[in-house]
């Protein structure tokens, strides 16, 4: 049998490692944010004839848009990302259009300049907006965490400390969220992955996805809690993370080929989303075994409370000579 309990200082050095590099990562290049939290506007082109990025990006700068982003999609298309637009003017009276929106004369533009074009798709999102799916963002999470405390707390009210397990679950679920955003902060600094919408779906579905694994193996300690009473907590705790070793590997893995596969032949626009699921698969499956559990050993042994001690600054005492 695997000793998993004995090592969970390792386990706890290691987590505190990549989260430190996280952290690090997230001060020294923070989140690169799409349109949906920074506000502006998109374009998906479609050229019938080949087009090099580079003369594409010197056309836009040559229409006033210096700034654009452009990033050839994996159907061969190009996603241009500007400032916000300005929409077309009209004739109150007659309603005739006065002028022409910019989508519509940077359209016209590039197509005198590369030939025939399709525009498949545009998307502007005001600044107002953009602060606005930000906050909601924020507020889902934060009602996530807090809906899975309390259910959690209620779940186990049978144990002796059922908040204990609860706080433990919102840990190592904070872990696994910090592992993604230490890893997309990374990501966006070397590859220009940005910070969508999908991105947050990924979120709380990784959120959803580690609380699930982290419960499995809570509900077996409790289990075996009851049936062995006696027992010493870090022998239930290590048998109960064997019993369901092989359940979590085994759902993981079978999620992850999904996953792989979605990435690898999926369309560009999912991107975001399954990234972010399979990093948190891979942090998820291991926090629930290898940290989530561990922490509820440390709290039930008093070797938090050791921790907190030991950093705790100390006072000192100044003798009368």
């Amino acid at each position: 049998m695997l000793d998993f309990v004995g090592k969970r200082k390792w386990y706890f050095l290691f987590s505190a490692l990549v989260i430190l590099i996280g952290v690090i990562s997230l001060i020294a290049f923070g989140f690169k944010g799409g349109i949906e939290f920074t506000s502006g506007s998109t374009m998906t082109i479609d050229f019938e004839q080949t087009v090099e990025q580079a003369d594409l990006r010197d056309e836009m700068a040559n229409l006033g848009h210096d700034d654009a982003i452009i990033q050839r999609t994996g159907e061969g298309d190009f996603l241009i990302r500007t400032r916000e637009l300005e929409p077309e003017v009209r004739d109150p009276e007659t309603g005739e259009v006065i002028t022409p929106s910019e989508q519509t004369m940077i359209g016209e533009a590039l197509e005198q300049r590369f030939g025939p074009l399709e525009v498949k798709d545009v998307y502007t999102v005001s600044p107002i907006m953009a602060r606005e799916i930000g906050r909601n963002a924020a507020i889902a999470v934060g009602v996530a965490a807090v809906g899975i405390l309390l259910y959690i707390t209620w779940a186990f009210r049978r144990l002796v400390k059922p908040f204990r397990f609860g706080v433990c679950a919102i840990v190592t679920l904070v872990h696994d969220v910090v592992v993604v955003l230490g890893m997309y902060a990374l990501l966006g600094a070397f590859y220009d992955m940005e910070i969508t919408v999908m991105f947050i779906m990924g979120i709380l579905a990784i959120i959803g996805y580690s609380v699930n694994n982290t419960i499995v193996v809570f509900d077996r300690i409790r289990e075996n809690m009851a049936k062995r009473s006696g027992r010493d907590i870090e022998e239930t705790v290590n048998n109960s993370i064997m019993e369901t070793l092989g359940r979590s590997l085994n759902t993981s893995l079978t999620t992850l080929f999904v996953l792989l596969a979605l990435f690898l032949f999926g369309g560009a626009t999912i991107h975001n989303f399954v990234l972010v699921l399979i990093i948190g698969v891979i942090s998820g499956t291991y926090s629930s075994v290898c940290i989530a559990s561990q922490l509820v050993i440390e709290w039930e042994t008093g070797g938090l409370g050791r921790l907190f001690r030991r950093l705790r600054p100390r006072r000192v005492q100044l003798r009368e000579a």
